[in-house]
């Protein structure tokens, strides 16, 4: 199992930070490698949300990267399943309120099958290059006003 997160603390209430993650077309904001970005089906940060995304993939190609959110607790958890793409990992963000702003968490995980095990290294850095933009997100959210 390949496993990443990182977290930060931002200067800003965890209702503002959840609703910025909840909705899927904040994403192109914030995370490198997201070209583009749709709401396929649900509703922006409910449960069941489906969206459909264009990531910029090895030699610059575009891969599917769609996900569905699985679970969604305003303030607290976000959670989705990525379910288009050579990759299909987890993902969770936890929140936690604090004096000075949010504590965000950001964890993926990923169970390789087959011939994707062979790449586990390349795996792990995509995965920890993933949850490190956590800071691009910390700069987005206190830099930006309408976040």
């Amino acid at each position: 199992m390949a496993h990443a997160e990182n977290e930060v603390v931002i200067n800003r209430s965890a209702a503002d930070v959840y609703a910025y993650l909840a909705d899927g077309l904040n994403d192109t904001h914030w995370r490198q490698g997201v070209k583009s970005i749709a709401l396929k089906s649900g509703t922006p940060g409910e449960k069941g949300a489906v969206y459909s995304q264009t990531l910029s993939g090895p030699g610059g190609r575009d891969i599917p990267g769609d996900f569905e959110i699985t679970e969604a607790v305003p303030g607290r958890e976000l959670r989705f399943q990525v379910t288009a793409g050579p990759a299909r990992p987890a993902g969770v963000f936890t929140l936690t309120a604090e004096e000075k702003g949010t504590r965000v968490r950001f964890s993926l995980d990923l169970a390789p099958k087959g011939l994707m095990r062979l790449a586990g290294p390349m795996i792990n850095r995509t995965l920890r290059s993933e949850v490190a933009q956590l800071d691009r997100l910390k700069t987005e959210l206190e830099g930006n006003a309408r976040a």
